[in-house]
């Protein structure tokens, strides 16, 4: 059985998506933009894997968004 993954991170993925969302992107098209591996990216979006602070900032330049907005709960 796996484990849960932890509630930050499922939020950090949800975020994530809905900035994705807002973009019309595909997780490809951000994978690409954001130099990630797609498969990694939608681990992400799950909840799956705790992104190193590197990754998060990638992924929120790609999304034309903040750091901080990927991570904060406001």
């Amino acid at each position: 059985m796996k484990p849960r993954p932890e509630p930050e991170l499922v939020a950090f993925g949800e975020r994530m998506r809905e900035y994705r969302g807002m973009l019309g992107w595909s997780q490809e098209k951000l994978a690409q933009v954001a130099g990630v591996h797609w498969s990694y990216l939608g681990e992400l979006e799950r909840g799956c894997r705790n992104p190193t602070l590197l990754t998060i900032e990638r992924v929120a330049d790609a999304l034309g968004v903040s750091a901080a907005q990927l991570v904060s709960d406001g």
